[in-house]
C-alpha cells in the first residue's frame, strides 16, 4: 500500500511534467492507450457499484483524469506542430479512420461528439450533482434526528449510530465535491474545442511556412492530425462524463445497474407484451422496414410471455407449499425449547394500533410519533430522573381501525379512539360557542371534547377552543398512563443502571451503601415508593446518602422512604409549590393523635387499625375539604405531621389516589404555607 502511495504521487507529478517535457511518440501512444483504458475502467466501476460512496474517490479521480487529458493534449499539440502533423500512430489512426479522405465529415463527427458531451451529458451531470448536493445538505438535520430517535428507542446501538452519522457526513461531502468536480469535465470540453482550433490553424500556418506541400496536402495532413488528436482526448472525456452521470444518479439504487435493469424491466411482463404490440403497429406505416419491426416486436412479446409464465408457475408453487412449509418451519423452530421460552417474554410498554392509525406512527408516511415518544423519554428523564423503557409499536387486527391500546407488561391498561384528519377540541367553558363536531371524551383526562374536521378549525380557534392533533392526543394519553404507573416500570435492572450512572460521579457512596447497608431489592422499593407519589428520583446521590445514614437503624423500606423524602425537601417543595407558596389542607390534631394511637407494628411492618366508622368520618371530612379547593388548586395537597403522613396517605389512597400528602419536614423553610381548609372529625 505504501508503494502504491509513492506511485500515485509520482504519477500526479509526472502529469505536470507532460505539459513541460516533450514526449517521444512511442510513450505518447502508450499514454493515450492508458488514458482510454483508465476511462473504460472508471465507467465499469460506476456501473457495478451499489451506491455512490462505494466510489467516494471519484471527485479526485475526475480531477486527475482531466489533468492527464490536458497534459496529453498539450504534448500532442507540440508534436503536431513540430513534427509536421505526426504525433504518433494512435492519433494518425483515429484521424484516418474517421475522416476517410473527407475533412468536412471528420470535423462534423468530432463536433457532434464534443457537443453531445458538453451540452447533454456534462450539463445534465452537473445539474444532478448540484441538486443532489443541495438536497443532501438540507436533509442532514432530519436524518440526524432519525438516527437519534432510533438510538433512544433502542432500535440501534451507539456503534451503528456512529456509522450512520459518518455515512451521512460522507454523503454530504461527496455530493458537495461532485458539484464542484463536474466543472472540471465542463471546462475540459471547452478547452478541447479551443485546442482543436489551435492545432488546425497553427498546423496550417506551420505547414505553409515549412512548405510541406500544396494547399490540399497541408489540409489533409493537419486535418487528420487535428481530428485524431481531438478524438483521442474526447473519447476518454466522453467515458468519464458518462461515469459522472452514472455515479450521481445512483441514489435510489440498491444493487448494481445490470441487476437493477434486469429486475425492474422484467418485473412487469405485461408492459413488455404491450410494448411489443405497439411496436408491431409501426409495420402498418408505408415504407417502414417490416422485417426489422416484426423481429423486435416478436422478441418483446416472447420475452413478456416467458416472464409471465415463470411468475405464474412460481406463484402456484408457493401457494401449494405455503401452508405445509409454514407448519414445518414453525414445528422445527419450536423443537428448540429455548425458542418456546422466548414466547414468555413480555414488553414493559407496548402500543397496538388499528390500521387507520398506522400513518400516524409510520415514519415513511410522514408520521412523527416515534420522535414524539423520544422527546417524552427525554422529558421524563429530566423531570423524574427515570429513563422509561422503549415503547414497542405494532399494528393489531383485533382493534377497531381508529383504536389504539396501551399495554404494560403484556396487559392492557388503557384504550382510546382517534379520528385521523380531525382535531380534538376542548371547550373553553360553559358559555362557549357551539361547534359542530363528534362528541367524545379526552382519553387522557376524561373530560368532554369534540372531534372537529379541518374546515371547522378556524371557527373553533376563534371561539377559544383548545385544538389537539391526533398524534398529540395519543402522546398525551401515553404520558399520563406512564406517569400513573411509573413505579411499576422500575425494575432492578434499571436500578442498577441508575447506580452505574451515579458511580461515574460518586463511586464511593455506592460501594459503601450497596449492598452492605441496603440491598438492590430494598433500594428498588424505596425508589418505587417515591415514584408512586410523583417524587423525582433524579438526585440519586442524596437518596443513597440518606439510606446509608438510616439503613443501619431500620430495614423498613417505608420508614426509609420517609427519611429520603425529608432529605428531598427542596425537590418536594419546588414540585408542589407555585411562586414560593404552597396551598394546603391541614389535618386536625385530634385525627393525627387518633392515627398515631392506632398504628400496629409487626415483624413485617406496621399498619393502621381504625374502626370503620372513624375511617368513614375521616374520608367524608376529607372529601368535603377537597371539593372546596378544587377550583383553587390543580392537585389538592394535605399537610400532616411527619409520623402521620405515611399512614394517612395509605388511608386516603383507597378513595383519592391522586391527592398529595406531605409533612412539615418535607417543606423547605423558604416556602410560605397557605391553609385553605382543615380536615376535622364531626
Amino acid at each position: 500500500m505504501k508503494r502504491f502511495n509513492y506511485v500515485l504521487t509520482a504519477g500526479v507529478i509526472g502529469i505536470i511534467f507532460l505539459i513541460i517535457i516533450p514526449l517521444p511518440t512511442f510513450i505518447l501512444d502508450f499514454m493515450f492507450i492508458f488514458n482510454i483504458s483508465l476511462s473504460f475502467l472508471i465507467l465499469c466501476m460506476t456501473l457495478y457499484i451499489k451506491e455512490a460512496l462505494e466510489f467516494s474517490i471519484f471527485p479526485s479521480i475526475l480531477l486527475i483524469t482531466t489533468l492527464l487529458r490536458l497534459g496529453l493534449n498539450i504534448s500532442s499539440t507540440r508534436r503536431i506542430l513540430f513534427d509536421n502533423g505526426y504525433a504518433g500512430e494512435v492519433i494518425k489512426t483515429f484521424g484516418e479512420f474517421v475522416i476517410r479522405g473527407n475533412a468536412v465529415i471528420g470535423f462534423v463527427i468530432f463536433l457532434i461528439i464534443v457537443l453531445v458531451q458538453f451540452i447533454v451529458i456534462t450539463k445534465g451531470s452537473e445539474r444532478v450533482a448540484e441538486v443532489a448536493a443541495r438536497f443532501t445538505l438540507d436533509a442532514m438535520p432530519g436524518k440526524q434526528m432519525a438516527i437519534d430517535a432510533d438510538l433512544n428507542s433502542g432500535l440501534i446501538d451507539e456503534k451503528q449510530a456512529r456509522e450512520r452519522r459518518s455515512k451521512i457526513q460522507r454523503e454530504a461531502d461527496f455530493f458537495g465535491s461532485m458539484d464542484g468536480a463536474t466543472k472540471f469535465v465542463k471546462g475540459d470540453a471547452i478547452i478541447s474545442i479551443i485546442i482543436t482550433v489551435i492545432n488546425f490553424v497553427g498546423g496550417l500556418i506551420v505547414g505553409f511556412m515549412n512548405q510541406q506541400g500544396t494547399f490540399n496536402e497541408i489540409m489533409q495532413i493537419y486535418t487528420t492530425a487535428t481530428i485524431g488528436d481531438g478524438l483521442v482526448s474526447q473519447i476518454p472525456a466522453l467515458l468519464i462524463s458518462v461515469s459522472t452521470g452514472m455515479i450521481v444518479t445512483r441514489s435510489a439504487s440498491e444493487n448494481n445497474l445490470s441487476e437493477e435493469l434486469s429486475s425492474q424491466f422484467l418485473a412487469q411482463p405485461k408492459v413488455l407484451i404491450i410494448a411489443g404490440c405497439a411496436s408491431a403497429c409501426l409495420a402498418l406505416i408505408p415504407g417502414f422496414p417490416v422485417v426489422q419491426i416484426l423481429c423486435i416486436s416478436a422478441a418483446l412479446i416472447a420475452l413478456g410471455m416467458v416472464v409471465q409464465r415463470k411468475e405464474k408457475t412460481a406463484l402456484e408453487a408457493e401457494a401449494s407449499s405455503f401452508v405445509e412449509a409454514e407448519v414445518q418451519s414453525e414445528a422445527s423452530y419450536y423443537k428448540n425449547v429455548e425458542n418456546i421460552y422466548g414466547l414468555l417474554n413480555v414488553e414493559q410498554i407496548e402500543m397496538e394500533f388499528g390500521y387507520s392509525l398506522i400513518p400516524l406512527v409510520d415514519e415513511s408516511s410522514g408520521g412523527n410519533f416515534i420522535d414524539r415518544v423520544v422527546m417524552f423519554r427525554k422529558q421524563m428523564a429530566l423531570e423524574m430522573g427515570f429513563v422509561i423503557p422503549s415503547v414497542r409499536l405494532k399494528d393489531s387486527g383485533q382493534l377497531n381501525p381508529n383504536q389504539y391500546s396501551i399495554m404494560l407488561k403484556g396487559e392492557e391498561v388503557a384504550r382510546g379512539d382517534i379520528l385521523t384528519n380531525h382535531y380534538l377540541a376542548l371547550s373553553p367553558g360553559e358559555n362557549a360557542e357551539e361547534i359542530q363536531g363528534i362528541d367524545t371524551v379526552d382519553p387522557a383526562f376524561h373530560i368532554p371534547a369534540k372531534w372537529i374536521s379541518e374546515d371547522k378549525r378556524l371557527q373553533a380557534e376563534m371561539a377559544g377552543y383548545t385544538l389537539i392533533d391526533p398524534t398529540s392526543v395519543i402522546i398525551t394519553h401515553l404520558s399520563e398512563v406512564i406517569k400513573e404507573h411509573l413505579y411499576e416500570l422500575l425494575n432492578r435492572q434499571e436500578v442498577n443502571n441508575l447506580l452505574e450512572n451515579l458511580k461515574k460521579s460518586n463511586a464511593m457512596i455506592v460501594e459503601e451503601t450497596i449492598p452492605d447497608i441496603i440491598s438492590i431489592g430494598n433500594l428498588q422499593k424505596v425508589l418505587a415508593n417515591l415514584l408512586r407519589e410523583n417524587i423525582p428520583i433524579r438526585d440519586m446521590e442524596t437518596i443513597i446518602e440518606t439510606l446509608s445514614d438510616y439503613g443501619t437503624q431500620t430495614k423498613d423500606t417505608e420508614m426509609l422512604t420517609e427519611y429520603v423524602r425529608q432529605a428531598l425537601r427542596r425537590t418536594i417543595s419546588h414540585r408542589f409549590s407555585e411562586a414560593g407558596q404552597m396551598k394546603v389542607i391541614s389535618l386536625d390534631e385530634k385525627i393525627e393523635n387518633l392515627i398515631m394511637t392506632s398504628v400496629k407494628k409487626t415483624e413485617t411492618g406496621s399498619y393502621l387499625a381504625l374502626e370503620p366508622a372513624i375511617i368513614q368520618s375521616i374520608v367524608t371530612s376529607s372529601t368535603e375539604e377537597i371539593n372546596k379547593v378544587k377550583e383553587l388548586v390543580t392537585v389538592p395537597i394535605i399537610l400532616t405531621s411527619p409520623i402521620v403522613r405515611i399512614y394517612f396517605k395509605k388511608l386516603l389512597d383507597q378513595f383519592y389516589p391522586d391527592v398529595t400528602v406531605v409533612s412539615f419536614s418535607e417543606i423547605d423553610n423558604q416556602i410560605q404555607i397557605q391553609a385553605l381548609g382543615s380536615i376535622r372529625l364531626p
